[in-house]
């Protein structure tokens, strides 16, 4: 697993060989099976995760049961949740596996350490949350404007890959669209 952490930042940032390795020295690998937790909503996240392999969802479930998917994260991607993790306050979402997946921890007083010590992981940081901010906006917008059809349109289009490996559900839940919805403009799709 390490091995595969250092060649995914030697590809991204621009680091030492000292600094990948103390980087790795302070991952905590773990091995999650398929709808298992890393964060329950209301715990507070105490973890930078980065992802092997695997999917992980990023959701909240409402007083009726309802669950709103905020975002996916698979193979080569960080996540946790921002505002608990900085704030240390209760986290209103919770982190589980979509299918097995193997992650990296960092606990956020040694990432905070790192971050002071090695400026360019500092750097790196920045960027990967620019681009977070960048996608998260699009997101929005989407959401916001967007026809099912083209929510869907969309998310093909930015994740064909999560196709074969989401279950419908899931990204009717990431969509904000009704399973029969979703169902319906898959169906119109393949008359095309």
């Amino acid at each position: 697993m390490l091995a595969e952490f250092q060649q995914y930042l030697s590809d991204h940032a621009n680091l030492t060989e000292d600094a990948l390795r103390e980087i790795s020295r302070l991952a905590v690998p773990a091995s999650i099976p398929r709808n298992g937790v890393l964060l329950e909503a209301g715990d507070t996240c105490r973890h930078k995760i980065f992802i092997i392999n695997g999917l992980l969802r990023t959701f909240s479930i409402t007083e009726d049961g309802n669950e709103h998917i905020l975002q996916f994260s698979p193979e080569r991607t960080w996540t946790l949740d921002v505002e608990s993790y900085d704030k240390h306050t209760p986290s209103q979402v919770s982190i589980a596996a979509v299918e097995p997946s193997n992650v990296l921890l960092w606990h956020k007083p040694d990432f905070d350490d790192l971050l002071l010590r090695f400026p360019e992981l500092k750097r790196f940081s920045e960027q990967l949350i620019s681009r977070n901010i960048y996608s998260s906006r699009n997101r929005i917008l989407t959401m916001l404007s967007g026809t099912p059809e083209e929510k869907y349109a969309d998310f093909v289009q930015t994740y064909p890959g999560f196709l074969a490996r989401l279950p419908l559900r899931m990204i009717a839940a990431y969509l904000g669209i009704s399973l029969k919805t979703l169902t319906r403009i898959r169906r119109a799709q393949l008359r095309r």
